[in-house]
């Protein structure tokens, strides 16, 4: 087993996690990132990316995370590819975390960027039919359904931004939605209404996913909002795309957190309220949830970082990326 010690621990990727590293590295704290079971976040499985500031044309998300990983990288970071999966901060400063590998990390600061994970329903048949019809992410799976046709269950943006991609596969593309209307940004519903290829089913709640004789999604049982009639819609393909939900389970008991699970930080601040951990990105963040504002708050947690390392009074145990 080996032991990780730093002046600022990161758990998580992507544009938290990554800024933060850049900014630590910069200010000389020896970053250490534990990458987790995604490197690079929820921006590796999206493609094109038009709104990240800097790029006049159309990016793609893992491109984009690549060149993040290389600079943390080249001013200094240490990405390790494992996942956290037990954190001691009772003690307070330094912190401890226990990797899968049975490593252990030490570090002088912890800045907490596990970022979200998909939504499911919970209805029958999601579980037993993922991977054979069901899907969370139309950017990963959609190249499987060419000239099939698929459904999204969902409103906002992400459920838009789905059903958009998913033309570049199919021409039969049915958006379900349980309300009367669309939760997205008033561009993206312009673009889906415009779109001869998608079609959107109102005030319609997903009952079930049933399979069909072969044993992958046959058709999707739903049930009228409003009147209660069921109804059923033919799909080789159904992706959920109802939002996402933050990954702080590892930190439950240990850290403040609100009613939907997001982790309490200070106003205008990554602050937690354990002094030394910090926490950026949609783990925090349940307004904007954007690649921009996840990368600005994990600058904002490397400044604090390194002004509560110069702050503190704490013996610190001498620091040193690994040790057996």
């Amino acid at each position: 087993m080996a032991i990780h010690r730093t002046k600022m621990l990161i758990i998580g990727s992507g544009p938290a996690g990554y800024t933060a590293a850049i900014y630590g590295a910069r200010a000389m704290l020896e970053p250490i990132m534990v990458q987790g079971l995604q490197p690079g976040g929820q921006l590796t499985i999206t493609t094109d990316v038009e709104n990240y500031p800097g790029f006049a044309d159309v990016i793609q998300g893992p491109w984009l995370m690549e060149q993040m990983q290389a600079q943390a990288e080249h001013v200094g970071t240490r990405t390790i590819w494992d996942t956290i999966v037990e954190v001691d901060l009772a003690g307070g400063a330094p912190f401890r975390a226990i990797g899968d590998s049975g490593d252990e990390y030490i570090g002088d600061t912890l800045v907490i960027a596990t970022g979200a994970q998909a939504k499911w329903l919970g209805v029958p048949g999601e579980q037993e039919l993922s991977g054979k019809g069901v899907s969370a992410c139309a950017t990963c799976d959609g190249f499987f359904y060419r000239g099939k046709k698929v459904a999204v269950i969902g409103g906002g943006n992400t459920a838009v931004e789905e059903a958009l991609y998913l033309t570049n596969h199919s021409d039969d593309v049915t958006l379900i939605h349980r309300r009367d209307e669309l939760r997205s940004e008033k561009i993206l519903q312009e673009r889906l209404f415009k779109n001869p290829r998608i079609s959107v089913l109102w005030n319609k709640a997903v009952e079930s996913f049933e399979a069909g004789t072969d044993g992958t999604l046959g058709h999707i049982a739903l049930k009228d909002t409003q009147t209660g009639e069921l109804s059923t819609l033919t799909a080789d393909g159904a992706f959920v795309a109802i939002g996402h939900a933050p990954a702080t389970e590892l930190f439950k008991g240990k850290l403040p957190l609100d009613d939907n699970g997001y982790m309490l930080t200070e106003p205008g601040s990554p602050k937690t309220a354990i002094p030394g951990v910090f926490a950026a990105g949609d783990v925090s963040d349940h307004t904007y949830r954007q690649a921009v504002t996840a990368a600005g708050m994990g600058c904002m947690a490397a400044l604090d970082a390194e002004r509560f390392i110069a702050s503190s009074n704490y013996e610190k145990e001498p620091s040193a990326q690994a040790a057996e």
